[in-house]
């Protein structure tokens, strides 16, 4: 099982290789592992129907006793088999739904098979915090799903609100599992059902975990998001809204209910939440016109009857409750399909448009009718067996005197009627033939026969649904092993005389006459409202409006708390800042009784020359007129540091801040080009005085600061055993750097963020409506006439252009950007000695990278260098001469980077050691001598990756994009 699970997480990553080669066919490849772990479910088979439960761990997160532990019982088996069954068919049904479709269906096909791996786990794992995970893997994949028609704003809307909804409530149900795992110290559901822990906190955890539950499952009032969804291509419903997403939370309603069924807070909620879902969603789907809106509600009607059912904790209405699982995951998953069909050969799902298809397509007429009498309880389907059974422990449970057994009966024979209505409005909406409104026949809908391959999907499901029914007794042998886990009827009512079971026939009982009554009425309540429109709203809002006001609100609110707090002044913003600095640790400076402080006057004579330069350099730049002098003055200072760390022992912080300015100050240097040279040309400097005191009052709590903050410490500091464990640990001699990427490592991991987020924040201030790298793809020279020689682009005020005529470029051009810039801003010298030095550079960072670990240097610091040489290629030649050098998106060198960096700290979790932990090989190898390599050197590849990224998405943004604008402007075109 857990090879298994692994497969789904690696196969997805193949598909969209495969995808260009396969086109629609890739899904049939996508189906083969579902259809194995369907198999290997099958095979498991005789040992969970005879008692046992295969079971297999492995410890990941031991300080906290997660395990990625998958055991099978009766309930997980079932679920298995749905789960990967129902997902082979939909792939297999994909292959004709997407012919002739190419566009996003490499991501496509790996998300759908994901969610597939992501429902195996959740259905399979006893661990119940990694049952959130997966819990949380299936929202966020069913988002991509759902909101695969990315270029509609509806499908938009509709991916996000499902997200939304799902995930809010994941979080909540997060907070009740927390509670469950605190109080039963186990996070082994098997352990905590086994004892299960009781009290008030339990209570609140278990309507923590409903919460979630119930939006998963799309029960009131969550059910919103459900018909919201029918955005999502044919096969998302059919698979995500009828077999596997929203049997999430009815799975865990199914797995808690054998034990907390009798907790106060469960059955109100559960009960009675479930009835109104299955009253609201049938009276919703007889006033849909949309086939597959009509399913949708539909769909909403029948969780809701699954909820009462499972959740009603009684061992008759558990084992009526898998049967009614298993039935509508087969019946609704086959009709969705059906919709699928009618809408890919028609391209409409109204079913006023439709007349006549069933004398047409009577295939696909009898596959829809088998399923409608399943979901209506029409014998001999499997859903007749699970709603004869369901209304007979209901019975049962109302003669005995339960007030919820009432509530409950009552509730499910209503929603039998209105089933029974809008299932028959169903088949007549899509295969009848229909009248119009002057009482003649409509033209019948022109019918274009489907590839037979595209029908067997809902087919072999419908075939199933009845083969299911007739084998109603090896069902009832099977579900007993779940069933017998619940008691035999609610506290305080008398358990009943014989327990009941799973058959096609009971005989001529009262649930039988019930169950036909429920039918009857509901084909009268369809011939009533088939041909009225039902369409006009009842009530003046519904659970969809007060999503949407919400969502509303909140967007309103924070308009306000922004229009309040951001003025649009950047002095405002900083001096908020200084006085709530000066305030806040100035009293906390005040209330200190006791200061103590160790003052030395210098530590190397160094100190005394660099100092004095430095104080008068921060002088003269608050002087400074001219913003490009400020800037270089303020970078004195910072060089100024730079000789006192390589005066101080400290050479790796010495070569990282000196790179550091370098690239601060060409930042600075690209962003005062669309900026007045002078300060106050445009907005003139006031208040000066209050500036003043502001910053002397920074100035002077900074000092104390430091000077109490070295002189109060009490216990041995912890970086004294930093040099040992940097040996002893991390096998280097470089201690700064093993402490970065190894002892404090999360802190590096949270600094890498914060420069991912800052590359993202500058470009996106600057780029305007897209992110794309076009510049590398604007210096590939164009092929000439000839085949043989290639013709270089120029700029012209059309934009970039290949150059008519003169003598073509050869293959191995050398400058490519250069040529692209006009002449009286061209550098020819400068360009020969930046790409003369520029792979040389590269080569030294690429040793800083790697000698880090033992020498000074490093992933920031060889990124740092690396960066400085596409500064250098930048400034020579332009923004197509960086385009050159780098050929490749920022975004990617940000991404990989980042990736790389997280891999190093979860990969370790999967050898149960804590994240970010090294380990290393060595050898002896000819001509090298002795080798070590340490694992986290991967961590400063990563490193190394994000700043090359950083400095990349500056250049590009700041640098190249500001070009491209500007140039823009002057020519009034598209540069």
């Amino acid at each position: 099982m857990l090879a298994l699970l692994l497969a789904f997480a690696i196969v997805p990553l193949l598909l969209p290789l495969l995808t260009a080669k396969l086109g629609a066919r890739v899904f049939l490849v996508a189906a083969v592992l579902p259809l194995a772990a369907f198999a290997h479910a099958v095979w498991l088979g005789p040992e969970v129907l005879s008692g046992g439960v295969p079971f297999s761990s492995y410890t990941w997160i031991a300080p906290l006793g997660i395990e990625l532990s998958m055991r099978m019982d009766l309930l997980s088996w079932l679920m298995t088999l749905i789960v990967t069954g129902v997902g082979a068919l939909v792939m297999i049904y994909c292959r004709w739904y997407f012919r002739g479709k190419t566009d996003g269906l490499g991501q496509f096909s790996a998300v759908l098979l994901a969610f597939a791996g992501a429902m195996y786990g959740l259905v399979l794992t006893d661990d119940l915090v990694v049952l959130v995970m997966f819990w949380e893997i299936t929202s966020v994949l069913s988002y991509l799903l759902i909101g695969y028609y990315n270029n509609r704003a509806a499908s938009r809307r509709s991916a996000l609100q499902a997200l939304l909804v799902t995930t809010l409530g994941g979080l909540v149900m997060l907070i009740g599992v927390v509670l469950l795992v605190v109080e039963s110290g186990t996070t082994s559901m098997t352990t905590m059902l086994s004892d299960a822990p009781t009290g008030m906190v339990v209570d609140v955890a278990l309507v923590l975990v409903l919460v979630g539950a119930l939006s998963k499952s799309a029960i009131f009032p969550f059910h919103f998001w459900l018909p919201g969804a029918m955005a999502a291509p044919t096969p998302v419903s059919a698979y995500l809204h009828a077999a596997a997403m929203v049997k999430a939370g009815i799975y865990l309603i199914a797995r808690f209910a054998p034990v907390f069924a009798f907790a106060p807070t469960w059955r109100p909620i559960v009960i009675g939440l479930g009835v109104f879902t299955m009253l609201l969603g049938g009276f919703q789907a007889l006033r849909e016109t949309d086939l597959k809106r009509v399913l949708a509600f539909g769909t909403v009607s029948q969780l809701g009857f699954l909820t009462v059912i499972l959740g009603f904790g009684t061992r008759d209405a558990a084992l009526a409750g898998l049967a009614l699982l298993l039935s509508h995951a087969l019946f609704k998953s086959a009709l969705f399909l059906v919709v699928g069909v009618i809408d890919r050969q028609l391209s409409t799902r109204d079913l006023r448009e439709l007349s006549g298809l069933g004398r047409q397509a009577p295939v696909l007429a009898t596959v829809s009718i088998v399923a409608i009498c399943s979901m209506v309880g029409v014998i001999p389907t499997l859903g007749f067996v699970g709603k004869e059974s369901a209304l007979a422990a209901l019975l049962t449970e109302t003669e005995n005197g339960s007030i919820w057994g009432l509530v409950a009966l009552i509730g499910v024979l209503l929603g039998s009627i209105l089933t029974a209505a809008y299932g028959a409005r169903f088949v007549w909406g899509a295969f009848w033939t229909k009248k119009d409104a002057d009482g003649g026949m409509k033209t019948r809908t022109e019918w274009p026969r489907p590839p037979i391959g595209f029908v067997a999907s809902p087919l072999v499901l419908a075939g199933l649904t009845l083969v299911a029914g007739f084998a109603a007794p090896a069902l009832d042998r099977a579900f007993a092993l779940y069933a017998d886990l619940s008691p035999a009827s609610s506290p305080g009512i008398p358990a009943p005389e014989y327990a009941g079971y799973l058959a096609l026939w009971h005989g001529l009982e009262p649930e039988l006459f019930l169950s036909l009554g429920t039918i009857a009425i509901g084909l009268v309540v369809f011939w009533l409202t088939a041909r009225r429109d039902l369409s006009a709203r009842i009530l003046p809002f519904t659970a969809a409006d007060v999503y949407n006001t919400s969502l509303r609100g909140i967007a309103q609110l924070s308009v306000w708390t922004t229009s309040l707090t951001q003025r649009g002044s950047l002095p405002i913003y900083v001096g908020t800042i200084f006085i709530v600095l000066v305030a806040a640790e100035g009293t906390a400076l005040l209330a200190s009784p006791v200061w103590q402080a160790e003052l030395v006057a210098y530590q190397t004579p160094m100190q005394l020359v660099v100092a004095p330069i430095m104080i008068a350099a921060g002088l003269v730049a608050v002087r400074a007129r001219k913003r490009y002098t400020g800037v270089v003055l303020v970078s004195v200072t910072g060089l100024g540091m730079v000789v006192i760390f390589a005066t101080s022992g400290a050479p790796d912080l010495a070569l990282t801040q000196i790179l550091v300015e370098t690239v601060t100050l060409i930042a600075f240097a690209l962003v005062l080009r669309r900026i007045p040279s002078r300060m106050g040309d445009h907005n003139a400097s006031v208040a000066p005085i209050t500036r003043a005191v502001i910053g002397g009052a920074v100035g002077v709590t900074m000092g104390l600061i430091a000077l109490v903050a070295t002189g109060a410490r009490i216990h041995t500091p912890v970086s004294e055993n930093y040099p040992d464990l940097a040996y002893e640990l991390g096998h280097g001699s470089n201690v700064v750097n093993v402490t970065l990427v190894d002892i404090r490592g999360w802190d590096t991991m949270g600094e890498l963020s914060v420069l991912v987020l800052a590359a993202t924040g500058v470009a996106s201030l600057v780029f305007v409506t897209h992110r794309s790298d076009t510049l590398s793809r604007a210096i590939a020279p164009l092929p000439a006439a000839s085949g043989r020689g290639r013709r270089p682009l120029v700029e012209t005020s059309e934009g970039v252009q290949p150059r008519e005529t003169g003598s073509t470029l050869g293959r191995t051009a050398w400058l490519v950007g250069g040529q692209k810039v006009r002449p009286e801003e061209r550098s020819f010298i400068l360009e020969v000695i930046v790409r003369i030095l520029f792979h040389s550079i590269i080569l030294v960072s690429l040793y800083l990278l790697f000698a880090g670990h033992n020498l000074p240097g490093g992933g920031f610091a060889g990124g740092l260098v690396a960066g400085m040489a596409l500064v250098m290629r930048y400034v020579a030649g332009g923004r197509y001469e960086l385009g050159a050098a780098a050929p490749t998106d920022a975004g990617r060198l940000l991404g990989v980077g980042m990736t790389i960096a997280v891999a190093c700290a979860i990969v370790p979790l999967f050898f149960g050691v804590a994240p970010l932990t090294s380990t290393w090989w060595e050898a002896e190898i000819p001509v090298f001598g002795h080798v070590e390599f340490v694992t986290s050197t991967l961590f400063d590849v990563g490193v190394y990756l994000v700043v090359i990224g950083l400095v990349l998405d500056v250049l590009r943004s700041l640098g190249a994009e500001v070009d491209r604008q500007g140039k823009q402007a002057r020519l009034g075109v598209n540069a």
